[in-house]
């Protein structure tokens, strides 16, 4: 079993290291990786100059140790964690009670409808895709058609309308004539 763990430490070693090589190779450029100046040997260094600076002060010693606790304390959940209590977080919980059922009521009903989205037909949809589109082309054609018909159609009321408007001031104005060689035939003396 030590063979196996051995085995399985190496080759998580070597994954590191390929995915370290890969990280390099998009830093410093596939080919332009200078053979002397590698990621990994860098951090090295660096842990080992913290290292023995940590161990050569006292007071860094103690600020490593107080790491720990900074960090638990400059999370945002910890002031949470001790200005609301458990009782008041209960009340949260039940005063949003509704609100957390009508969540889980909706929740259920997309798990019960999730099959069809997984049906063959929502499945289906990208083989189709090149049908649609030309589909969608063929409305739009038309659209742009019937676009055209209808400002021709508007043309043409527009041309009848001022056609009529004329046929009637000219039909009004022969009346007018006709009214007044009536009224002058009637107003002759006959002799």
């Amino acid at each position: 079993t030590v063979d196996v763990f051995d085995n399985m430490a190496a080759d998580e070693v070597q994954k590191i290291e390929s995915r370290l090589e890969a990280l390099e190779a998009l830093v410093y450029g596939d080919d332009q990786c200078p053979e002397n100046l590698k990621v990994s040997d860098s951090l090295l260094k660096v842990q080992v100059s913290l290292g023995n600076m940590a161990n050569k002060r006292e007071r860094i010693k103690v600020l490593f140790k107080k790491i720990d606790d900074l960090v638990k304390y400059l999370n945002p959940q910890y002031i949470d964690r001790i200005a609301v209590s458990d009782a008041m977080k209960l009340e949260f919980i039940l005063a949003e009670e509704h609100f957390i059922l009508s969540q889980a009521a909706l929740l259920e009903q997309m798990n019960n409808l999730l099959p069809m989205l997984e049906s063959a037909h929502i499945k289906a949809v990208p083989e189709h895709a090149s049908r649609l589109h030309s589909l969608s082309q063929v409305h739009i054609k038309q659209q742009d058609q019937c676009h055209a018909v209808s400002e021709e159609v508007r043309r043409l009321l527009d041309d009848y309308n001022k056609t009529t408007l004329l046929l009637s001031k000219q039909f009004v104005l022969w009346d007018e004539v006709l009214t007044k060689l009536e009224a002058a035939k009637q107003v002759k003396p006959m002799e």
